[in-house]
């Protein structure tokens, strides 16, 4: 119990930190931005783009995707309901929300995980994306804490869940070592 009290008050002083950054329009206004495009715009722009850029053979890829966040979001939403860790903000009056949450409870971090999962199985796939998402999905990750909406343990879990997922996800595709046109 000593450990997770530790924990809990360790991601509060980090959630602080990093709510600090709010403070200045700009920032906060950006990873509001972020943020909302982290909801599942931008991932799905990506999924019905990729056919279009790299040919029809590509949605296997999107569709890959897509199977990563459908078996994540009922995992994602038991983790929520169970745990129902309230969001920073709601504990800490000093913390001040960047935008309105999606839903009640903080842990996991459903937009991290998605964000970790998805660009896990495109870089996967299709390494030259790199460059793109994987910033993106670190971008994605700050938000949550910049915006008071998670903890970093609640980002860490999430980041986990989607790696674990989409490499679990990977390992059943025995193609994928294959070269892939770019």
């Amino acid at each position: 119990m000593r450990l997770l009290q530790r924990v809990d008050h360790l991601d509060g002083r980090v959630a602080r930190r990093c709510n600090r950054f709010a403070r200045h329009p700009l920032v906060s206004r950006f990873f509001a931005v972020v943020s909302r495009l982290g909801n599942g715009g931008a991932w799905y722009a990506i999924m019905l783009a990729l056919p279009a850029i790299h040919g029809y053979w590509a949605w296997t890829v999107s569709l890959h995707m897509m199977a990563v966040g459908l078996v994540s979001m009922p995992l994602y939403r038991v983790l929520k309901q169970g745990a129902g860790r309230p969001r920073p903000y709601r504990r800490h009056d000093d913390l001040l929300p960047g935008v309105p949450p999606l839903d009640e409870f903080s842990f996991p971090s459903g937009h991290t995980m998605h964000a970790v999962g998805f660009t896990v199985v495109l870089v996967a796939w299709l390494p030259a994306w790199a460059w793109l998402v994987v910033p993106f999905a670190l971008l994605v990750a700050m938000s949550r804490l910049v915006l008071a909406l998670h903890y970093p343990s609640d980002v860490a879990v999430g980041a986990l869940i989607g790696a674990l997922i989409a490499g679990a996800s990977l390992a059943l595709v025995p193609w994928l070592p294959l070269p892939v046109p770019v």
